[in-house]
């Protein structure tokens, strides 16, 4: 059958016509848009100029790092008048409640004039005043960014070693880079060393806890047993996980051996990461074998001021052995307190009848007088002695921080006042300093050792009423 040739024809012009139609109608809509008549991308307007850069908002640029500092105080406020602190000391040393035993010292801080004193010179149980030897000890003596190695070591075929290296403070799982306590992890630790047993397809070890770095008795001879078993303190060892407590609390009982249970915490850390410890974790003395794995504790100044804050007298027991070996002495209370006092005496404070039987002043025996805790004092706050700084600024603050967050608050010392605390049965001091209303800072030293019973919960809030009295001195005339 034949196409009809003219019917095809006529479906093509029809087609094109309308093609032509549609193409021509395009047009004129496209020039139109291109005069901003209709809608449309097209414009014959000139480009937009760019847009401005989006501001940088001055919350988002990046600040200096911060710095420890004390407040500078003008060298031109007056000097509070002798015989006015004088009379409030004498007012304090004669108050009844404190008993019969009290011993003060105040002193221009900038000078060095003295400007009151009771039984300067005698020989006083210090507390945890006696903890700010040991801050000066360590920051002089041991480089202030100094970091203490928690490492494993592969010491034979299937053998670990951990190894503490005076970082009682350890987590138990990851450690928090702004943390002190707690800085570092056994978790952290457990990841590298597990990492590298999978490269070798070791799966199965056995553990050995080493501690060899410290020496001699653990607890000191001259503690209350019950310090130890009542969470005032730690039997002292080379490592520890958060000072050896057992619950998370700051006075929490503590582990019988910190290092141990340490170890057994590393090796289940090591058992989550699919790494089975065979037998029970013991104790070796074992040789430097190869690195499998290492942590690092805060830097020492930061460590320092952990235990200035917290009264933490557990690390400052290591701390005390840290300076010890670092001046080639033994890492024990021994060695500890013969380097912390020459250390001591070598910045120029005359420690002649001074008695420290530790480190931390928890042991019964230790003897300071006021002016000696005085003469540390005015070394820390001393501007030719910028490396003893951070013990001047980590002390706890009146009534915001540490063992002093709820002393004087409310109170002209508040804020103004920065001071180590003492505290033991029938003993009750505080040595710090403090600045008057007229902008002069004060070294000071308040102690007592013969409370009455009776008014040993209520001795700091006297002790903290003379702090006021100082700060809030005006008596220059």
């Amino acid at each position: 059958m034949r196409r009809r040739r003219g019917t095809a024809m006529g479906w093509g012009a029809k087609a094109g016509s309308t093609v032509a139609a549609v193409l021509l109608l395009t047009g004129v809509y496209l020039t139109l848009d291109a005069y901003d008549v209709v809608p449309g991308l097209l414009t014959t307007e000139p480009a937009p100029a760019p847009a401005a850069p989006f501001p940088d908002s001055p919350g988002a640029v990046a600040g200096e790092p911060p710095e420890l500092v004390t407040v500078m105080l003008g060298e031109d406020a007056p000097v509070p008048a002798a015989a006015s602190i004088q009379s409030l000391v004498d007012d304090l040393a004669d108050d009844d409640r404190l008993g019969t035993r009290v011993g003060v010292s105040v002193v221009d801080a900038a000078s060095g004039e003295t400007l009151g004193t009771h039984a300067p010179d005698a020989s006083f149980v210090p507390a945890s005043t006696q903890k700010l030897l040991t801050a000066v000890a360590a920051l002089s003596t041991i480089t202030p960014g100094t970091r203490f190695p928690t490492t494993v070591e592969q010491a034979g075929d299937g053998l670990l070693v951990l190894r503490g290296g005076g970082d009682t403070l350890l987590a138990a799982g990851a450690g928090d880079p702004d943390a002190v306590n707690g800085h570092a992890g056994l978790g952290d630790l457990a990841d590298q060393v597990a990492g590298e047993l999978t490269l070798t397809g070791d799966t199965s070890v056995t553990l050995r806890v080493d501690d060899s770095l410290f020496t001699g008795p653990s607890v000191s001879p001259t503690w209350d047993p019950g310090f130890v078993t009542d969470g005032y303190a730690s039997a002292v060892t080379a490592l520890a996980v958060d000072g050896g407590r057992l619950e998370d609390d700051e006075y929490a009982p503590r582990a019988d051996d910190p290092s141990l249970a340490a170890g057994e915490i590393f090796a289940e850390a090591l058992a989550d990461r699919g790494i089975t410890v065979d037998g029970d974790v013991k104790r070796a003395t074992v040789e430097a074998s190869p690195l499998v794995g290492a942590v690092q504790s805060a830097p020492v100044e930061d460590v320092v001021g952990y235990f200035l804050e917290h009264s933490d007298n557990s690390v400052t027991e290591a701390v005390g052995r840290l300076v010890a070996l670092q001046a080639g002495r033994e890492g024990s209370f021994d060695g500890a307190t013969s380097a912390v006092t020459t250390a001591v005496e070598r910045l120029g404070v005359d420690l002649t009848g001074a008695e420290l039987v530790d480190c931390s002043g928890l042991g019964e025996g230790s003897d300071l007088s006021p002016t000696q805790l005085t003469d540390v004092v005015e070394l820390i706050t001393d501007p030719e002695q910028p490396r003893l700084r951070p013990a001047a600024v980590q002390m706890p603050i009146a009534g915001l921080t540490g063992t002093l967050d709820d002393r004087f608050v409310g109170d002209p010392g508040a804020g103004v006042t920065r001071a180590k605390t003492g505290s033991l049965s029938n003993v009750r001091s505080l040595s710090g300093t403090t600045v008057t209303d007229d902008g002069r800072m004060l070294a000071f030293a308040v102690l007592a050792d013969k409370i009455p019973d009776e008014n040993a919960w209520g001795a700091p809030f006297i002790i903290d009423d003379f702090v006021d009295e100082l700060a809030s001195c005006g008596c220059t005339g």
